[in-house]
């Protein structure tokens, strides 16, 4: 990854992966952070700003953790929100929580517990952020708007569409 970062002479990076496998974080205090992050992601093309979403496997563990500002102060690079926008030159990029619109992680969660706090009651959560989703999407000015989350709207991977997020 950090060669393909150094040939690209890439200005900041976006995850849209399970940031920490596989229960997500303990607290703010997991060591898992530096491990999983800090640790890894040590090229120097790498050390820019990295703009990541939550995935199913981070609402495993304490999200609040992992939204936590503190993270940023052990490494500045983390930027992790549940909703949120970057505006570039050439495009403007709009973050979404997608786990809470996947109905098996909070209504048939099978063998796992999924951290459903700031996300309930979870109608109005969903509501409110297509709302903003859209009006942010058309305030914007941007020539180029692109919708970033964990899980994809069609996909012929392993997992396939999300058929929420085509609903």
């Amino acid at each position: 990854m950090g060669r393909v970062a150094t040939k690209l002479n890439i200005d900041f990076v976006i995850s849209t992966r399970d940031n920490f496998y596989d229960d997500g974080l303990t607290g703010i205090d997991d060591p898992a952070f530096e491990i999983s992050f800090s640790k890894i992601y040590t090229a120097k093309s790498l050390q820019k700003q990295w703009y990541s979403v939550l995935g199913n496997h981070d609402y495993r563990g304490d999200v609040e953790a992992q939204l936590n500002p503190i993270l940023q102060k052990i490494d500045p690079r983390w930027i992790c929100q549940r909703s949120f926008i970057v505006d570039t030159e050439i495009a403007e990029f709009f973050f979404i929580d997608s786990t809470p619109f996947v109905d098996k992680y909070f209504l048939k969660p099978k063998d796992h517990k999924y951290d459903s706090r700031g996300v309930l009651p979870r109608e109005k959560y969903l509501s409110k952020l297509l709302k903003d989703l859209e009006i942010a999407l058309k305030d914007s000015t941007a020539k180029w708007k692109i919708v970033v989350g964990h899980h994809p709207v069609r996909s012929i991977g392993h997992h396939g569409d999300t058929k929420e997020l085509i609903r």
